[in-house]
C-alpha cells in the first residue's frame, strides 16, 4: 500500500481490514491500460461491516504483488 493510500484511508476513516475485505469480495469496475507501469484496476466492494462501499485503485508490480495506490469511500450510487 502506498503512503498516499494510507493517508486517504485514514482521511476517510477506513481500516486496513475494510480495504482488504472490499478487494477480496468486490468487483473490478474498470481497468485502465494506458500507464507504462502497468494496468490499473479500480475495485469497489463492501467494508468489513458492510455499512459503506470502499473503492481502491491498484496494479500488479513486476514481482506480482498487488500495490494499492489509493483508497476512497464510494459516494456515487
Amino acid at each position: 500500500m502506498t503512503v498516499h493510500a494510507v493517508e486517504e484511508m485514514a482521511e476517510d476513516d477506513l481500516d486496513k481490514i475494510d480495504v482488504e475485505i472490499s478487494i477480496q469480495n468486490g468487483q473490478i469496475m474498470k481497468t485502465e491500460r494506458d500507464d507504462p507501469r502497468g494496468a490499473r484496476h479500480t475495485i469497489h466492494g463492501a467494508s468489513a461491516d458492510r455499512a459503506i462501499r470502499v473503492g481502491t485503485v491498484g496494479r500488479f508490480t513486476w514481482t506480482d504483488r498487488y500495490l494499492i495506490v489509493t483508497v476512497y469511500k464510494v459516494t456515487e450510487t
